[in-house]
């Protein structure tokens, strides 16, 4: 991915509200399917990590982007934005 492409991106999800939440239980398998119907209804797509959760925001998106096939596209305070794209 280019960076005028990561740039687009960022643009998109600025005005995006967070969908899901990464909780003091972490990343279960239920999110993570969650997040991978979301991307394919979406593609894009923002989480926020709550204060309760032992993960670094950058650590949950980089686990969440490995596990869903999705691309980091930024990750700003407690807050993370994902894509992936469609094959349609």
């Amino acid at each position: 991915m280019t960076g005028k492409e990561r740039a687009e991106l960022r643009k998109i999800a600025n005005g995006l509200e967070a969908i899901y939440q990464v909780g003091k239980d972490g990343i279960s398998p239920t999110l993570i399917n969650g997040i991978d119907e979301a991307l394919t209804k979406r593609e894009i797509l923002k989480v926020s990590v709550l204060e309760t959760c032992s993960l670094t925001a950058k650590e949950a998106a980089n686990e969440l982007a490995a596990a869903t096939g999705a691309d980091v596209i930024q990750c700003i305070g407690r807050k993370f934005t994902l894509y992936r794209q469609n094959e349609e």
